[in-house]
């Protein structure tokens, strides 16, 4: 039986990038190889239970929303995760994988009717250096990227990235929570930069609370 292990399942507004504002059916995976500074699921490193495909799907249906977003953690840490992948696709689910930029996207970059939402770490985050940096030349105009800043020094390395790597996909610059949105978006203005200014609308919400 192929399982796959869960932190948590949940129903609840996305709150970041193209899929901003819809509701979407959550599942979180367990485990994480990063720890980033301003973690914020930090639940997701070691608490979880192993469930098979079937439960994980039979969890979502109750919902009845057809998008689904596999988060972490990491998700391809896990083993089964393409699997998860596929059925999802298989069943009729429109599906985003949030993934940290740590592991290649090769394995799963032929799975039709997804898209990935890949972080690019910046040097506040303490993790930068532990990027595959090759993703950013294999993403894809229907994937997205994440620039996470939280200081100057954060905006000026992911506009340097954004020169070096020519990508399709939108790119979104996102404030570290409780880091000015108006100074990220002033800076983006006076840059002319081609990207989108994003947020983290479910803490606007709901604040930090888990499972949101």
């Amino acid at each position: 039986m192929k399982t796959i292990y869960i932190n948590d399942v949940f129903y609840s507004i996305q709150g970041e990038g193209k899929w901003m504002g819809l509701p979407n059916c959550f599942i979180r995976t367990m485990g994480c190889n990063l720890r980033c500074s301003y973690c914020d699921t930090t639940e997701a490193y070691d608490h979880g239970d192993e469930r098979s495909l079937d439960e994980i799907i039979t969890q979502i249906k109750p919902f009845h929303c057809d998008k689904v977003c596999i988060t972490g953690g990491e998700p391809l840490l896990q083993e089964h995760i393409g699997l998860l992948m596929e059925r999802l696709v298989e069943t009729g689910y429109h599906v985003s994988v949030e993934t940290n930029g740590s592991q290649s996207l090769k394995t799963y970059l032929s799975i039709p009717h997804l898209f990935f939402s890949m972080d690019i770490k910046c040097p506040s985050s303490g993790m930068h250096e532990k990027m595959h940096i090759e993703n950013l030349s294999m993403i894809r105009q229907s994937d997205q990227i994440k620039y996470v800043v939280g200081n100057r020094e954060d905006y000026d390395y992911a506009k340097k990235l954004c020169s070096c790597y020519k990508v399709s996909c939108p790119i979104f610059f996102q404030p570290v929570w409780g880091f000015s949105l108006a100074t990220l978006a002033e800076w983006i203005l006076e840059d002319h930069l081609n990207v989108h200014l994003g947020m983290q609308l479910h803490k606007m919400i709901w604040g930090q609370q888990a499972g949101r």
